[in-house]
């Protein structure tokens, strides 16, 4: 039981598991940021241009009887396809793939601007020590006195 139990710390401590877990953390932290922007921010001006419109609360009542909103059809038991929610959705997934296409873009961008640097870098010739500048000065005067 002990080396079980071994065997897992070493797993769980090791360099990628650990940083998988924090890039699920910042990961649920992120899409409670996006839901919060598409619920709180992004609908309601759309709903508002639309005459009002609630996108959580549209539904289509399969039951045929009519009900104020979906709570109250839910309440009530009756089958709903709930698709306020669904667009809701369908924007935070817009909205959290488009951050991570910058994100990507932006790391790109980084990644090639390094290349760059460490491409320029190599092809600059390496300037020569100041003993040998200052050797190659003393060869050139005493050439100069010789002639």
């Amino acid at each position: 039981m002990s080396n079980f139990l071994k065997e897992f710390r070493e797993f769980a401590m090791r360099g990628n598991v650990v940083d998988m877990a924090v890039g699920i953390i910042i990961g649920a932290a992120f899409g409670r940021i996006v839901a919060a922007l598409v619920d709180e921010v992004v609908m309601p001006p759309i709903g508002w241009v639309l005459g009002g419109v609630d996108f959580s609360d549209l539904f289509v009542d399969l039951s045929g009887a009519s009900y104020p909103s979906l709570a109250a059809a839910r309440e009530a038991g009756a089958p709903v396809i709930g698709y306020g929610a669904f667009i809701n959705t369908m924007l935070h997934f817009i909205i959290v793939a488009f951050a991570v296409f910058l994100l990507i873009k932006w790391i790109n961008r980084l990644k090639t601007a390094a290349m760059a640097r460490s491409e320029a870098a190599e092809e600059a010739p390496a300037t020569p020590p100041r003993q040998e500048v200052l050797l190659e000065e003393i060869r050139d005067l005493l050439k100069q006195r010789r002639s």
